[in-house]
């Protein structure tokens, strides 16, 4: 499955342009005010899951964020990235499969604004748990995005499982917190509609 994903996603952006996928976002405001509100500082340690060409990495580094790591399994999505940016060594770039990853360091800040909701089988939600409880220190944050209940049932042609808070929490356990969780409007550059649910966690164990 890992194989076969990094193929998908490559195939995606080696095919569109940055503003042509339904998860483009001009300004990343909304990810900020979610980070901001867990406990940002210019010290904490972030790591982007499923990154890819979003622009957060870029608005991060600009503000002096000092330790900022993305991670996607397609490495053409990063090259978008990285395309933009003057200073990408101060970033950590990471192809590699969430599910597979081995962490070499520790983060204050998990942000996935959309990837986990591609993981439909459970023993691969498993595992995303297990390395995002690996990667976080004790205390801090995970903020996860993914399709509400209500939320498209497909997004790249792809089947996703949607979530709300709730359902996040069943599969992270009980060594997680649930602090917060909104629900969120993305529109996408044809102007469509899409039903979010952002749900931001704890590592307590």
């Amino acid at each position: 499955m890992p194989t076969e994903r990094t193929s998908h996603w490559d195939k995606v952006y080696s095919t569109k342009g940055e503003n042509e996928v339904s998860w483009f976002e001009d300004s990343p405001e909304l990810s900020l005010a979610l980070l901001d509100e867990a406990g940002l500082t210019p010290a904490a340690a972030i790591i982007d899951i499923g990154g890819g060409a979003s622009r957060l990495v870029d608005t991060l580094i600009a503000a002096g964020q000092a330790h900022v790591s993305v991670l996607d399994l397609s490495s053409s999505a990063l090259e978008f990235a990285r395309a933009r940016m003057q200073a990408t060594d101060r970033v950590d770039w990471f192809v590699s499969d969430v599910t597979t990853w081995q962490p070499t360091r520790s983060y204050d800040l998990w942000h996935d604004r959309a990837a986990f909701h591609f993981l439909t089988a459970p023993a691969d939600q498993q595992k995303y748990a297990e390395v995002m409880t690996q990667a976080l220190v004790k205390g801090g944050k995970a903020i996860i995005g993914t399709f509400a209940p209500d939320g498209p049932e497909k997004c790249s042609g792809l089947e996703v499982a949607r979530h709300d808070a709730e359902s996040l929490h069943a599969i992270f356990g009980t060594g997680f917190k649930l602090m917060a969780t909104r629900r969120h409007e993305h529109t996408t550059p044809w102007g469509s509609v899409q039903k979010f649910q952002f749900s931001t966690f704890e590592k307590v164990g």
